[in-house]
Formats: C-alpha cells, structure tokens, sequence
C-alpha cells in the first residue's frame, strides 16, 4: 500500500507561510492571530460563528475569514484549503479536535492546538499517533501555557536525564511543577472546558503517578511551596494536575508527576465572578503575571528550570506560533503525534521567547 504524500507548501520571503487559525475571534485566538502576522506569517481567520469572523475581519481586512464548523467536513476542508498549518483555538476542544486534525490529515498540514483539557490531550495520542505517522502527518497538542510551557520547562530541566538507567528504566524520579499566578481571571472558554473535563472525570481529580494517569475523589490536598524571588513561600493547591501531565510522559521517562497551584489563584478560578481578563496595554494582555517552577529529581540531584511573565493567555499565542514556524521551517519534521517537549530543543525553544514575552532561569 502507498502512502499519498502531497508536496508541502513551501514558504518564501516573497510568499509567507498561510496559516489557518479555527477560533480565530476568541480571546486566546486573536493573540494568535495578531503573532503570526507580528512573525510575518498569513493567518486565514476561522470560526463557527459568521458574525464574529466578520468583526475580526472588519479589524484585519487584508486577511481572509472563512467560516466553518466541526459537523460540517466540508467546510473544515475548504478553511484549510492553501493553507500550510492550522491552529485550533477553539474550544472546548473535546468537541473540535477531532474534526480539526481529521481536516488537517487530509489538507496533508500540520495540526496545532493549545488545549488544556488532559483528556483531550490523551484521547489525541492514542487516537491518532498511528494515523498520523502513517499519513505523513504531523499533530502537536497542547502548546499553551499549560501543557506547553510545562512540558518545555521539564524537558529542559532534565536535560540529559532522557534516557533510562540502570534497571529501572527510569530517567527522572519525579517532577514537581508550581505555579504562582498573580490572580485568574478565566475567560468563559476557560470556564466551559473546565465544566467539560471535570464532566468527563465524574468530578474526580486527575494524578500522574508510579508512571501512569490516575484519578483520585475527595478534595485536593493543600501545603505550602517556596517560589524564587520575590514571591516566597505561599500556600498551593497540591495535585492540580494540568495538560503537562499528559504531554511529558511522550518523551520522557518518569514516575511521578506533582503540579501545584497557588490557593489564591484557585479560588479566582472558582469564583462566581464572571468577569474575564481585563486588557491593560495595546496588545490585550491583562495585568496578570505568572511564574512557573519546575522541579526535576533523580536519585537526590535536584535541577530547576523557571520561567515568568505576563498573562497566561496571551504568552500561548508567542508558544504556538513559535512552534508552528518551526515546524513550517523544518523540511524533515516528525510525524505523529509530537508535543512541544521533543518538538525541538527546549532551552533554544524557550530562548526565541526571551525577553519579549519570557524571563527564564536554569540552575542545571
């Protein structure tokens, strides 16, 4: 049987890569939108919603809008249709991933997303790891702020502790990574595929240990985690595990899994208030700032990788954009299934966002 591989859009100075962007007008979508063209390459603005692909249009009239929805294949094919990558910003993505790559395997484009949802993340590996490698193709999950920028931290931290060693096999003991969120303010997006995973989980509390996924019920544990300058010691909501969780153990061999979160920004996540992020600037970041700690620990040798800057949001588009030109640029990229951690080399990965959107630090 022969495997049909389409010659791949080739970008120039003179014709710059397309991009698709599905979700286009959602608040994640437009910093999207707005860094592809920062880093000179074309989005095609996509959505489900005709009336909001016209407003965000009427700010960009030099680009194309093209609805489409994820029950309508048709439509999907003809969003991606010239285009040389696509980026899913629409959620909840338990709904559109699916239809999204299906699209994307059939355009012979690769596929990027930035979902937090774990399940969705895991249902994308088994799912299509096959599929896509057989096809050519290439999907890269969740390379946002979370399940992204944790996977790259972590990847980068280990360092040379990728392989297994001795008779367990095992590269790095455990992981541990904290976030410190100044406040949290979620978007509705947020909002709803959070309703969505918990759904999915009957409520239960997602852990990675003793080197697989599992679920716990009853009320997460809380203790207190010493952040780097000048943030200190605060308390945090222990086992709130995010997409890093699903994404890391692709590529890298390890036992346990601990993500921690400030208590203060847990509770914005489940306040009542529904009031979103509040932009400050011209470019529609919040006033919100992040710092995210990743621990790394194999046998009693400790390596640290930290990483901060302003609103979660907004720093997804500048990691996902960032990927996507490397992949366009790369004319023997993998296929499969592939997240952000062995997509590239983290540290150099993590570099391109210095100081624009990142401040990094390494003790390893």
């Amino acid at each position: 049987m022969t495997t049909d591989h389409r010659t791949r859009p080739h970008a120039t100075p003179e014709t710059p890569a397309r991009v698709t962007v599905m979700g286009a007008y959602g608040h994640t979508g437009r910093f999207v939108v707005a860094e592809l063209r920062r880093r000179g390459l074309v989005p095609i603005l996509s959505g489900r919603t005709p009336q909001r692909l016209a407003a965000l249009g009427e700010l960009h009239p030099d680009l194309e809008t093209r609805p489409a929805t994820v029950d309508d294949p048709d439509s999907l094919d003809r969003a991606l249709a010239g285009a040389a990558a696509v980026i899913n910003c629409a959620g909840p993505f338990a709904s559109t991933v699916a239809p999204v790559i299906d699209a994307a395997l059939r355009a012979h484009v690769p596929y990027l997303d930035v979902t937090a949802e774990t399940e969705v993340v895991l249902d994308t590996l088994a799912a299509y790891g096959d599929r896509a490698r057989a096809a050519g193709g290439l999907i890269v999950p969740a390379v946002a702020f979370y399940g992204g920028l944790g996977d790259l931290l972590a990847t980068a931290a280990a360092g040379d502790w990728t392989t297994g060693d001795g008779d367990t096999g095992t590269a790095v003991d455990r992981i541990s990574i904290a976030y410190a969120l100044s406040d949290w303010r979620p978007t509705d997006g947020t909002r709803i595929t959070g309703q969505v995973s918990s759904a999915r989980r009957s409520g239960g509390r997602i852990l990675y240990a003793d080197g697989r996924l599992r679920t716990r019920s009853g009320d997460a544990p809380r203790a207190d985690w010493t952040f780097p300058d000048p943030i200190g010691t605060r308390p945090v909501v222990a086992e709130f595990t995010m997409a890093d969780s699903a994404t890391i153990p692709t590529h890298l061999s390890v036992t346990d899994i601990d993500t921690c979160m400030t208590v203060s920004a847990v509770d914005d996540l489940r306040s009542a208030d529904p009031s979103g992020p509040v932009a400050v600037d011209e470019s529609g970041r919040s006033a919100q700032t992040f710092l995210v700690e990743v621990v790394a620990t194999r046998d009693g040798e400790t390596r640290r990788a930290v990483a901060s800057g302003q609103d979660i949001y907004a720093v997804t588009a500048p990691l996902v954009v960032e990927a996507a030109r490397r992949v366009l640029a790369d004319p023997h990229r993998p296929s499969g299934v592939v997240t952000a951690g062995a997509l590239a080399d983290p540290r150099d990965f993590l570099t391109a966002l210095v100081p624009r959107h990142l401040t990094l630090d390494f003790t390893n």
